[in-house]
């Protein structure tokens, strides 16, 4: 503290009075009530209190804490038009003489670059970034304060440009700014350049903080390098949410949905809370996994929650509980969201009574989105369109193509056409599907030239599933299902020298055919198998003794395996054989096991399931009294009594 004393014998004490930017502080007789007004958000107040008194508004610390109270207000409200002002006013005051140092505070200037930014007025970011730019030396966290204002208007060239020019300047990068420059990385995918500001972080003398670890975890994910996540994510010392969202998003990219599971679990083990898009994350794992268990438990996390959840949330658990096959608990959701809900939201309950087999709800339900005033959108038709396919609804679902335009204003895509040709060629009506394809204003895509050949094989159109396969060849090469169909058209057709030429192209080009897969949660725990597969599951006293109970019990309800289905050219009894090793059953077999009675049996599968698995999953429902819900690549199947929800369409 620069103070002067001057003592006499008189003991009478002078102290001089003290200069600006001192360091004293000093209390302003403005300060305190444009500091109040500041925070009570009575903006235009705070404004003519100083306006009216410019003078007693003195530039000291007391002065700079209310001005940034007062623009902190400003950039929670985006209220730019109080910091044009402000900036203004402090403009005017320097060139009057006055408040010289305000303006040359980073701390405040910090604070209008910021302003600037979030209300998109980058340019006006930039004039207070380059005033004194050139006179004076700019302190590091001005530079930081212009970088994030680029990156988050949408420049990040720009913001990785002026961290180039800061450091040609000899100012050394703190952890914000490396933070800053990794998050430019990624948003450019500029994996080269972000390794090199990681060998930065590697070379200064700090340890990287949480900040700049879940920017390196973001710029690695985004760049698919497996080795260079796990190393950083198995280095940090301490872990946020952000953190254990990183990798949740890093195995979901990398498509590993089961590690992508057991990571939440771990999250969640190690008491780290979560956060809404850690839900977002998660629930879509649950429902591609039909993880329905811990679907459950997240939804009950949910409702724990002192905050609401947000619509996204909402929205993933009700997709999560209509692609488990539990259509009213989606309905109640939805429900429960009141004036939450969206138009994501309709879709997705409109998606789920398509594929759990009730298409004419989800009709019911597009007449009140229509009836509210909402207007449907490309996904809402795919939805309904691929509905009527599964629902055999072929007047319909041509209909609604028709409405699609006339009604709506929606211009008919690729996904739209093929659901369009997926209803014509699921009904036998081959000629009028190969025509919408040949009228099309775009090109086919293999989605709907796959969907043609799938109809020749369900019709035993051998003719024109050979020319339709010739296309897709070209189009999809490396795509097995193809090439499976094409084959499974010749052996339908008993054309075995067919079968075997598709399978020496696939051998030729070492295309390899998807195995069946199916699986089952039980509790907290995924259970697979393979076609063919589980050979120490069947082994067991209790698959053996189940088994055999199950087949007398079937075979005096008159059920006898449909070996059709086998399109391979080999005996009666090994036809019988590969039937029953198929991935479904072994799965249902260690449900009715394993799961208590009074419970549906759960089972996702990988592909379609067959004819004659899907007798026996009926048949099965009936002699055991079980429900048995069978999710395949196109709908759900929902077994009760005997009978299935696709109403054998599917």
């Amino acid at each position: 503290m620069l103070t002067t004393i001057i003592s006499s014998s008189t003991n009478i004490t002078v102290t001089s009075k003290p200069t600006v930017g001192s360091g004293l502080h000093i209390q302003n007789p403005v300060a305190p009530t444009f500091k109040a007004l500041s925070k009570s958000a009575k903006l235009d107040d705070a404004l003519r209190l100083i306006e009216s008194s410019p003078s007693k508004f003195e530039a000291v610390e007391s002065d700079i804490d209310s001005c940034c109270t007062f623009l902190h207000t400003c950039i929670r409200r985006k209220s730019i038009e109080h910091g044009q002002r402000l900036y203004l006013h402090l403009l005017l005051s320097r060139d009057r003489g006055n408040h010289s140092n305000l303006l040359n505070n980073p701390i405040l200037k910090s604070k209008f670059i910021t302003l600037f930014s979030v209300c998109g007025r980058i340019d006006e970011a930039r004039r207070v970034f380059e005033d004194g730019l050139k006179t004076q030396h700019v302190d590091e966290s001005l530079w930081v304060a212009m970088a994030i204002a680029y990156t988050r208007n949408g420049y990040p060239k720009e913001a990785l440009l002026l961290y180039v020019e800061m450091l040609c300047r000899f100012i050394r990068p703190s952890k914000f700014a490396f933070s800053m420059a990794l998050k430019a990385c990624s948003n450019i995918s500029n994996l080269l350049l972000g390794r090199s500001i990681h060998a930065q972080i590697v070379k200064s003398q700090e340890e990287p903080d949480q900040v700049v670890n879940n920017a390196l975890l973001k710029l690695y994910t985004d760049g698919c390098c497996s080795n260079d996540v796990l190393k950083i994510f198995g280095k940090m010392h301490e872990r946020n949410i952000v953190s254990w969202n990183s990798m949740l998003a890093f195995f979901l990219r990398q498509d590993q949905v089961f590690k992508s599971l057991e990571c939440f679990r771990n999250m969640q083990e190690g008491k780290m809370g979560f956060n809404w898009v850690t839900l977002t994350t998660i629930l879509p794992v649950c429902a591609r996994l039909t993880a329905l268990n811990s679907g459950k438990e997240i939804h009950a996390q949910i409702i724990k929650s002192p905050s609401r959840p947000d619509t996204p949330v909402l929205n993933s658990l009700m997709d999560m509980y209509a692609k488990c096959g539990l259509i009213h608990y989606c309905r109640k959701v939805f429900n429960s969201m009141h004036r939450c809900v969206d138009l994501t939201s309709w879709n997705t309950l409109l998606n789920g009574y398509a594929i759990n087999g009730h298409i004419n709800e989800a009709l019911e339900l597009f007449d009140d989105i229509v009836s509210f005033g909402l207007t449907p959108d490309g996904i809402t038709f795919i939805v309904l369109l691929s509905g009527c396919s599964h629902g055999g609804l072929t007047h319909e679902g041509q209909r609604l193509f028709n409405r699609m335009k006339t009604e709506f204003g929606v211009s008919p895509t690729l996904e739209h056409y093929a659901c369009l040709v997926d209803i014509l060629g699921r009904a036998g009506k081959l000629e009028e599907a190969l025509e919408v394809v040949k009228s099309m204003p775009m090109k086919p895509s293999g989605s709907i030239w796959g969907s043609l050949l799938n109809s020749c094989r369900l019709y035993g159109n051998v003719a024109l599933g050979e020319a339709i396969a010739k296309i897709l060849f070209v189009l999809e090469p490396g795509n097995a299902g193809n090439y499976v169909m094409l084959s499974n058209i010749y052996a339908k057709e008993g054309n075995w020298e067919g079968v075997w030429m598709v399978r020496e192209m696939m051998q030729n080009k070492r295309i390899k055919k998807e195995a069946g897969c199916s699986w089952i949660q039980i509790r907290d725990k995924i259970h697979t198998f393979l076609a063919g597969g589980g050979f120490e599951f069947r082994e067991s006293d209790e698959y053996k003794k189940v088994w055999e109970e199950l087949m007398v019990a079937m075979e005096k309800a008159g059920y006898a395996p449909d070996t059709d289905v086998v399109l391979h050219d080999v005996k009666e009894e090994m036809k019988r054989d590969w039937v029953c090793g198929h991935s479904e059953r072994l799965a249902t077999i260690y449900g009715i096991i394993h799961v208590g009675r009074g419970l549906p049996i759960r089972i996702t599968k990988n592909l379609r399931v067959c004819k004659d698995c899907h007798s026996w999953l009926s048949v099965i429902s009936r002699v055991t009294k079980r429900v048995i819900v069978l999710r395949d690549t196109n709908r759900f199947h929902h077994f009760d009594g005997g009978a299935c929800s696709c109403n054998d369409y599917w």
